[in-house]
Formats: structure tokens, C-alpha cells, sequence
């Protein structure tokens, strides 16, 4: 664009908003490509002018002159928005006669785009975009007046060489009515479409015909695949089954490496229908197809290998046929079993399903693997060995005969199972892995989609294995040997064998668990004194842990073997390799929750309990941990100790326990009587923090009786937290509120918190309320609630309010909360929707759990009050944060309900708040931003609408209502509220709508596409002519929709006032 100042290029740019001057096209052009290419003022000034040109009411006017003159594809593009926007929005408020003349200019703009050959239209570099988009518009315009789109495409197909673009137009059309057109169109419209495109369907299946059958042009037969694949999801049945489609498909296409991919994705779609009416046809399709493969891919071919060496296309042609196979077969492949004659065909498209298993793309696995689990848990459902609980070595010679369908597949599963063993993803458990670089390393970052195709390739393995445990220990038996003996060692060997061995537990019989589980913990204690070097070793290790860790029932039943593991896993807590400590750690955790009654009774052939072994030495076990894994092996010991049933003994323990911690808190307490500025030193606060976390952690494990250990330091605890909670607030008066990001204020802010997670963790896990009441609660709101009012907001931890949140819940009581944090959080939080995210999330589960547990005392407040409340829940659903608007949905909802615990207080606070709840929840639903919380809106407005229905409101709603019923006032109210908001909605779209609101009422999702309907015809001016909108259709759909409500109350005696009971039911 010419150099230019903004004042010069805003005052040219002001003559294209003067209609009664020609258009200049080459200053369009120089202005959108200024929104494009410039920069700052200058591109937010040519998006300005552009914006007021395409929202002018006479812009559609200029469009042919755009379209036709100009060579900016931009401005093109810019031109059919603008087209867009009028049959959009304001199409049914132009005179029938423009409309009519758009319409004429559209189809003969296709028909001339379309005509064109490529070379002979060059001012037109965007022929098809332009014509699809105009098709589009011209479907949308063309509802019940103007000419079918499919017919003049049709017509104009067979009069030019144009069928590509046209054909093209068709496939997208169909996707924007059959994939993309909820939220964008109205239900009724949307069918209307639908039914429209299937009804004229047999004209478009005629020329997609035509062309597989009589082109000789690759790009057309392309296109008309493509655009067939897209149809096949709509069309009536009788179309794939009824003609030569199938057999086209299979003898023309598949064995054409071009058109091979799109064919396979055709047969894919077909192989998914599941209809029995056509299953001689589903068996010919299958016989048909596999003769061809066996042709294009002959059945000895490594296709691992062939996939490794291989082009994209023949990539996803390899993908593509695993799609096809696992939908066939999950569809229909006992159609194929039934038939003796085609058993060697069936085992020859499994063996192609193994063969591609083995391709290392992890994409394609995923669609085996899904089959693998659909056919291995079918078999098993279908005839449960009893391996469960006979061991099949005690059956002797009696072994259960093997059901016929199983026959069919025992040398698949077999290989199956090879496949699944070799290629075992890793677990969650497993730390220590091998990273690109082929070093050992600790894992930081938590695979998911590793994690679950582990969890799909167990549960997998497991029913191979109950198909036929012998055969799984074998391959597994095997696989050991030959990492012992070296021919097969190598990490990723060991660490898949050794995954899938741990996933397997429990699918044996107990005998034969033990007997391999001895056999593999052997071998590998034998492999680890045997490698040299510290990653082999840790490896190893991992394995170790991970394997011992899945057999806890194993473990149960051996205790010296437990005791051994367990001594093993306290040598790896001292092994300094990245990751070995951590999964010692969790392993340990996992057996302690496990087993844990066993470390607290004398075993045979001991003299104590394990645990006292473990607590007489466990500042040698820990000495070489981190903080938080030291915290990890105290949670441990903690479930351990739980599972004392003897309280004296259990008292004992956890003194012991805690023996550590308490000395240097005692100290650190000690010091700070003695000099209160010891607590602003930050190595002992952070050394506080660590002492808390690790109470946290073992009052978690340990539960209520973890109340001895609480009591100790809890009055000391407070203490230390009000002396914090002072330095923050006397560091933040001082420096402002950044000295909040400083370590030591850090470190203090972890104090406070970390005290509070305490008392909160022991609260939920309390079972004498009474107790808790009466002894812990009182210091708590001290300390706590007296400092958080008083604190600057920055210095207010969230944690109190959660705090709260679970003393409410716990206690079902409200102990003097509201007064000290209600007001002054909110203060914190009405100002806008951003600061204290925290606090906020916080602030409204408080009020959850108050409304939930201690409604009464929340209506006993004083009106004032609870008009904050109920303010505070409103801005709650109105919040942009998805989980706060969520948490003030569902309070709302409850709040609601609740209500009704008192029936007088129910008429006066419906009286008060019901049209005001109701406006604001209208308004919520009508912002766009709120949309993902439509079913909430649903659930409460369907829920406020069936209250006035149903008369349970029996006060009136108004003062203003006169003898006017709550039904008929809210109707009208509903109404004209909707008409202030919407002005350019008609009466008759209104009127649907509010009906609707009282139809729908007893059925959320269809109350959810109600308002998804509304929401569509929101953006659109309607004008005089409703005809497109299909509100005749909407008013019989709810009619009906109200007919069966009302017959589904007359069935139930009582729900219906006898007063609208029909005459005829009377007697």
C-alpha cells in the first residue's frame, strides 16, 4: 500500500461508506490490505473501516462489483462475508424483491464460476471457495422459496465440464447440516435440511454414479470418493446395499493405489453400520474385500517392516486397512464365524490384524489393541474359565473342554499375547525410564497417553491370561530366560517383561502365582547381583519394586518374603541413582496400605511387631531421603499404624512415630519463647514448614487417632501461626504487596497453610464431633478468624476459607464463621473477575458447604445478609472462572431446593427473589460466554419453571399480577423480558420459546436444545417472514411434547390436580 498518514487513509477510506458514489475497488483493496499487512494504528484503523462497510444495510449491494472487479483475493473473501452477514442476520427483513434479486445474481455467479475453465476467468483466482461459500448462502437463503442447491448443481454439472467443484460444494454442504450444525442453526431448521438433502439424495447418487462408472478423469473419481465417504454416514441404507455401490467400490477402486486409501475408508464406514437385515451383504463385502488385499498385499509380507520403509500413502493405507479389519470384526465378525467355509478366510484377516500390531506406530497400535480387548474379553465373558478358583494344575486330567468360538482363536491369542508382552507400556509406578539419549533417568512429566494404553494393554493381558494362564507364563518363563542368560537382554526388553508380569496380577490362581512370582523375584534379585554398572542396576531395581509391589495378595500370604522386600526396598531409599529413591518410596507405600495389619502383629518366628523394627530404626532408614520422600515413608508408616486396633499400644507407636519431628519442633519452640525473632529466620521456618508437612502426611495415613499427636503441638501450632501471619502483614505494610514473592515470606505463608491443611485433614477424618467442637474449635476461630479479618486481603490465606468449608461439612454447623470472613472475602472478590482466584474458588465451596449442610442457619441470618449471600451466589453463575460459575450453578440449584424445608419461608423468598433470580439466569444463559454451562441453566430454569407450573408457589409472584395465576404472570414477564433484551425477535419466536420453558420442564437435554435453539435465533433478524424459522413445526413438537407429560402425571394417582383430570378418566 502507498506510504500514507492515518488522517489521509481514514478520510479516502470515508468515501467507500458514501453510497451514492461508485465503489472504488482499488481503494478497497489498498484498505484491506492495510488489515492485513500494516501494523498498529494503522491496521486498527482499516479493521474499523471495514467493519462499518460490512455492517452497513446496503453493503450487500456492492458485492458484485466486489467480486467481479477486484483482484485482491482478500477483498474477495471480504465480499462474501459481507454476502454472509445480510442472509445471516438480516435476510428476512429485505424486501422479497432484493431477496429475489440475490438469488437470481447467486446462482448465475455459480453457474458463470462454474463455466469458466480454469484459464479463462483469471480475475477469479478463488473460483471454488467462492463457489462454495455462494452455494452456502444461497442453501441458507433458499429455505422453502427459492430454488433446491442440489438441483442446480445437478443441472449445472451435467451441462459443464464442472463436476469436481460441484461435487466438492455437495460434500461440504453435507457436512455443514449432518456434522456441524448444532449450535449453529435451530433444530427444526436443522431436520428440515436434513430431510430435504435425503429426500433429493437419489439425484446426487445418480451423478456420483455416473462418475464412477463412466470418468476417465483421476481428480473427479478422487472428488467423488471423497465426497461419497462423507454421504455414507446419512444416506438411506437401500443406497450401499441395494446396488452396485459395494462391488464398484471393491473391483474398481480398491486394488487402484490412489484411490485405494479413500475406497478403505468407504468400506470402513459401510463395515460400521450395524443392521441384520443386510448380512449376506456384510459377508460378501468382507469375502470381496480380502480376495483384493490378498492381491494388493500378499498374506507373507512383513508389514512391520514394509511400514518402517514405506511412502505416507502407503503409511495410511496401512492404517487405514487396520480401521477397516477392527470395524468389520467388531461389528460383524460372528456373522463370518457362523460360516465353517470361510474359517481360513477369517484366521488370514486376523493374521493381517497381528501383523500390523507389530507396526511400531503407536497410532495404529491403539486400533489393534482396541480389538485385541473387544475379542479376548468377549471370549472370556462368554465362558469364564474356572482358573479363578481351581488352579487348572489341580484339575488333573479333567481339564475343562474349550468352548467352539475359543477353539477358533487359540494360535491368534497365542501370538496375541507375545505381541502384548513385548510391547507393554509403562505404568504410572515405574520413575525410572530411558530417556531419548539412551540414559537412565528419573521421569518428572507424567505420560497420560502412556499411562492409558497401559491400563487398556492390562486389562487386555489379564483376560488373555485367564483365556489360558499356562500359555501367558510360558511366553513370560521364556522371555526371563533369555534376559538372564543375555540373548535377549537389553533395558527395553527387561522393563516391557517386567510390566506386563506386574500387570497380570490376580489372573492366576493364588498356587500358581506364588510358584511364578517366586520363580521372577529370583531371577531378578540373580540379574541384579549379576549386572555390573549403576544403570543396569537401577533398572533392574525399578523392576524389582514395580513387580513386588502389583502381588500385595502374595505378599500377604508370605511374610517372610514381605519382611525381605521390604528390607530391599529401605537399601534402595540409600541408592542416590535419579529415581530409585522415589519409587523405593511409593513401592513402600503401596505395600504399607497393602498389608498393613501384618507390621503390627507378631509374625511367626519373630519377636516384635515389623513396625517396631522400622520405628527403632528409622533414623537410619531416612538419613539419605529428600523432605518430601521422607514425607512419603512417614505417610507409609502411618497406614501401618492405623491398623492398630488397640489404642494403648497404637498411643504408643505413634508417640514413637513421631519422635523425630516433635524433638525438633520442641527445640525450634523452645528457641522462639526465648527470642520471638527466631521466627523470622528463614532456614528454621522453612524447617517448620517440613515438620507440618510431615504431620500432614502422617495424619492423613493415620486418621482420628492421630488426635494424640495433634494435641501436642496444636496450641503451639496457633501460636506460630498468628507470630507469621503478624510478619506478613507488618512486611507487607512496609514493602507493599510484592515482598509476598520473597523465600522467607514464602516460607512463612507454607507455615500458615500447611497448619491449616493439618487441621482440616484431621477434621474430615474425625469421629467425635462433639470433641472437636468442643476442644479444637475455639482456639482455631481465635487465631484463624480474628487474623484473617483483620489482615490486609493480601496477606488472607485461602486455605481458611477451605478450612471452613470443611469444618462446615464435617460438623454441620456454622461456629461464628460467617461473621469473621463472609463480608470482608467478598469485598475481596465482587471488584471484578480476576484478583484472588484462590479465595474466590474457596469462598463459594464455604458457601456450598453451608448451604448444603447448614441451610437453617443460612435463613436465620439477617435479611440484609442474606441478600449479600444470594448477590454473591448471582455473581458466583455470572463468574468467567468455569469452576466458580459451575460452583455457584450447583449452589443455586441446592438453594433452591432447599428452600422448601419451611413452607412459609419458601412463598416469602420465592415472593422476594424468584423474578429477580430469573432475570439474571436469563442472562446468563443468553451471554455466549456461559455456554458450557447450558445443562446447569436447563437443570434450574426447567426446575423454576415446574414449581409455577405445578402450583407449588402459591403466593403471588407480583403485586402487580392482579387475579392473573404465577403461570400466566411469569409467562408474560418471561416474555416481555426477552423482547426488551431481543427487540428484533418476533412475537410468534417468543411466544415458542416461553411455552417451550414450561413443556420441556421434566426433561433437561431437550430444555438444553431449547435454549441452544434460542441462542441461534438471537444472532438473526426474522423480519415478517417466519416461514424459515419453522415455528409451526416447534409449537407441534412442544404441544406433543406436553401431551406425554401430562399422560405420564395422569399414570401416577395424585400428581394431577382433579380438577385438570379429563372427563372421560373421571369415571
Amino acid at each position: 500500500m502507498p506510504a500514507q498518514s492515518m488522517g489521509s487513509l481514514a478520510e479516502q477510506a470515508s468515501k467507500l461508506l458514501d453510497f451514492s458514489q461508485k465503489l472504488d475497488i482499488n481503494l478497497l483493496d489498498n484498505v484491506v490490505d492495510c488489515l492485513y499487512k500494516g501494523e498498529g494504528l494503522e491496521q486498527r484503523t482499516a479493521g474499523q473501516i471495514l467493519t462499518s462497510l460490512k455492517e452497513h444495510p446496503d453493503a450487500w449491494t456492492k458485492v458484485d462489483t466486489i467480486l467481479e472487479f477486484s483482484s485482491n483475493e482478500q477483498t474477495k473473501y471480504y465480499g462474501l462475508q459481507i454476502l454472509e452477514n445480510v442472509i445471516k442476520s438480516r435476510w428476512k427483513v429485505l424486501p422479497r424483491n432484493q431477496c429475489e434479486g440475490i438469488k437470481k445474481y447467486t446462482v448465475g455467479l455459480i453457474i458463470k464460476i462454474s463455466s469458466d475453465s480454469s484459464n479463462s476467468n483469471k480475475k477469479m483466482k478463488l473460483p471454488w471457495k467462492t463457489e462454495y461459500d455462494l452455494s452456502r448462502f444461497l442453501n441458507m437463503s433458499g429455505l422453502r422459496t427459492g430454488p433446491h442447491l442440489s438441483a442446480i448443481s445437478l443441472g449445472q454439472a451435467k451441462q459443464v465440464r464442472r463436476s469436481v467443484r460441484t461435487i466438492d460444494i455437495l460434500k461440504l454442504l453435507s457436512e455443514e447440516v449432518f456434522d456441524f450444525s448444532s449450535g449453529q442453526m435451530t433444530q427444526a431448521k436443522a431436520k428440515h435440511l436434513k430431510d430435504s438433502m435425503c429426500n433429493e439424495f437419489s439425484q446426487v447418487f445418480t451423478l456420483c454414479q455416473f462418475v464412477m462408472d463412466n470418468s476417465q478423469n483421476a481428480a473427479l473419481m478422487q472428488t467423488c470418493l471423497e465426497t461419497l465417504l462423507r454421504f455414507l454416514n446419512w444416506i438411506p441404507l437401500g443406497y450401499i446395499f441395494e446396488t452396485k455401490l459395494i462391488s464398484t467400490l471393491i473391483y474398481k477402486f480398491l486394488n487402484v493405489p490412489m484411490f485405494r486409501n479413500v475406497t478403505l475408508k468407504c468400506l470402513t464406514e459401510i463395515a460400521g453400520v450395524n443392521v441384520t437385515q443386510y448380512d449376506q451383504q456384510f459377508v460378501l463385502l468382507f469375502t470381496l474385500a480380502m480376495v483384493q488385499l490378498k492381491q494388493m498385499l500378499p498374506i507373507e509380507t512383513n508389514i512391520k517392516e514394509a511400514y518402517a520403509n514405506g511412502s505416507d500413502d502407503e503409511q495410511n493405507f496401512i492404517q487405514n486397512l487396520s480401521l477397516f479389519l477392527y470395524t468389520f470384526f467388531k461389528e460383524h465378525v460372528q456373522q463370518i464365524e457362523k460360516k465353517q467355509e470361510l474359517n481360513d478366510i477369517l484366521l488370514e484377516a486376523h493374521h493381517y490384524l497381528l501383523l500390523i500390531s507389530e507396526v511400531e506406530e503407536t497410532e495404529i497400535f491403539k486400533i489393534c489393541l482396541e480389538y485385541w480387548n473387544i475379542l479376548a474379553s468377549e471370549l472370556y465373558r462368554e465362558s469364564p474359565f474356572p482358573s479363578s478358583t481351581t488352579s487348572p494344575l489341580l484339575l488333573g486330567n479333567s481339564q475343562p473342554e474349550i468352548p467352539p468360538r475359543r477353539q477358533i482363536y487359540l494360535n491368534i491369542l497365542s501370538r496375541v499375547r507375545r505381541i502384548m508382552i513385548s510391547r507393554m507400556a509403562k505404568p504410572e509406578e515405574v520413575l525410572v525410564v530411558e530417556n531419548e539419549q539412551g540414559e537412565v533417568v528419573r521421569e518428572f512429566m507424567k505420560d497420560t497417553d502412556s499411562i492409558n494404553m497401559y491400563k487398556n494393554m492390562r486389562e487386555t493381558l489379564v483376560y488373555l491370561t485367564h483365556l489360558d494362564y499356562a500359555d501367558t507364563e510360558q511366553i513370560m518363563t521364556e522371555k526371563l530366560q533369555l534376559q538372564v542368560n543375555g540373548q535377549e537382554w537389553s533395558w527395553k526388553n527387561l522393563n516391557t517383561l517386567c510390566w506386563a508380569i506386574g500387570s497380570i496380577s490376580g489372573a492366576m490362581h493364588e498356587e500358581d502365582e506364588k510358584r511364578f512370582l517366586v520363580t521372577v523375584i529370583k531371577e531378578l534379585l540373580g540379574l541384579c547381583e549379576q549386572k555390573r554398572g549403576k544403570d543396569n542396576k537401577a533398572i533392574i531395581a525399578s523392576n524389582i519394586m514395580y513387580v513386588v509391589g502389583q502381588y500385595p495378595r502374595f505378599l500377604r500370604a508370605h511374610w517372610k518374603f514381605l519382611k525381605t522386600v521390604v528390607n530391599k526396598l529401605f537399601e534402595f531409599m540409600h541408592e542416590t541413582h535419579d529415581g530409585v529413591q522415589d519409587m523405593a518410596c511409593d513401592t513402600f507405600i503401596k505395600i504399607a496400605q497393602k498389608c498393613r495389619r501384618h507390621f503390627v502383629q507378631v509374625q511367626v518366628g519373630e519377636v516384635m511387631p515389623f513396625i517396631e523394627e522400622i520405628l527403632n530404626s528409622i533414623n537410619t532408614i531416612i538419613c539419605d531421603l529428600q523432605p518430601q520422600q521422607v514425607h512419603t515413608f512417614y505417610e507409609a508408616v502411618g497406614y501401618m499404624i492405623s491398623s492398630q486396633t488397640d489404642s494403648i499400644v497404637q498411643e504408643h507407636l505413634i508417640e514413637k512415630y513421631m519422635l523425630l519431628p516433635n524433638q525438633v519442633w520442641d527445640h525450634i519452640i523452645q528457641e522462639a519463647t526465648k527470642n520471638v525473632d527466631k521466627l523470622r529466620e528463614e532456614e528454621l521456618v522453612k524447617q517448620l514448614g517440613s515438620i507440618l508437612k510431615t504431620n500432614v502426611r502422617a495424619c492423613k495415613a493415620v486418621g482420628h487417632p492421630f488426635v494424640v499427636q495433634l494435641g501436642k503441638i496444636y496450641l503451639d501450632m496457633l501460636n506460630v501461626y498468628k507470630c507469621m501471619s503478624e510478619n506478613i502483614s507488618a512486611a507487607i505494610a512496609a514493602n507493599g504487596e510484592s515482598v509476598t514473592k520473597q523465600p522467607l515470606i514464602r516460607s512463612m505463608r507454607t507455615v500458615k497453610k500447611e497448619t491449616l491443611k493439618l487441621i482440616s485433614g484431621w477434621v474430615s477424618m474425625s469421629t467425635d464431633p462433639q470433641m472437636v467442637l468442643k476442644n479444637f474449635i475455639p482456639p482455631l476461630l481465635e487465631a484463624v478468624l480474628i487474623d484473617y479479618r483483620s489482615n490486609l486481603p493480601a496477606a488472607r490465606e485461602p486455605e481458611v476459607l477451605s478450612t471452613m468449608a470443611t469444618i462446615v461439612n464435617k460438623l454441620e454447623d456454622v461456629p461464628k464463621i460467617f461473621d469473621a470472613v463472609f463480608e470482608c472475602t467478598l469485598e475481596m472478590i465482587n471488584k471484578d473477575f480476576e484478583e484472588f482466584p484462590e479465595h474466590r474458588s474457596n469462598f463459594f465451596l464455604l458457601l456450598q458447604a453451608v448451604n448444603c449442610h447448614c441451610f437453617s442457619a443460612l435463613f436465620a441470618i439477617p435479611a440484609a445478609q442474606f441478600k449479600l449471600v444470594l448477590n454473591s451466589i448471582i455473581w458466583a453463575v455470572k463468574h468467567t472462572m468455569r469452576n466458580v460459575a459451575d460452583t455457584g450453578l450447583a449452589i443455586l440449584h441446592s438453594l433452591l431446593e432447599n428452600v422448601w424445608e419451611d413452607n412459609s419461608a419458601a412463598q416469602s423468598f420465592y415472593q422476594t427473589y424468584y423474578t429477580d433470580i430469573l432475570q439474571h439466569i436469563l442472562s446468563v444463559v443468553t451471554d455466549t460466554s456461559h455456554t458450557a454451562g447450558l445443562t446447569m441453566h436447563a437443570t434450574i430454569l426447567a426446575y423454576m419453571f415446574s414449581i409455577v407450573e405445578g402450583g407449588k408457589i402459591t403466593d403471588p409472584l407480583s403485586q402487580s399480577q392482579g387475579t392473573k395465576t404465577n403461570g400466566l404472570y411469569i409467562k408474560e414477564f418471561t416474555g416481555s423480558l426477552l423482547k426488551a433484551a431481543f427487540p428484533h425477535l418476533l412475537d410468534a419466536q417468543i411466544k415458542v420459546f416461553v411455552t417451550g420453558l414450561f413443556s420441556l420442564n421434566q426433561d433437561i437435554p431437550a430444555t438444553k436444545e431449547h435454549l441452544r435453539d434460542f441462542l441461534v435465533q438471537i444472532k438473526e433478524v426474522a423480519g415478517d417472514d417466519t416461514s424459515g424459522l419453522f415455528l409451526e413445526e416447534r409449537e407441534a413438537a412442544l404441544k406433543q411434547a406436553e401431551e406425554e407429560k401430562h399422560k405420564v402425571q395422569l399414570s401416577v394417582p395424585g400428581i394431577v390436580n382433579p380438577h385438570d383430570i379429563p372427563e372421560e378418566m373421571v369415571d
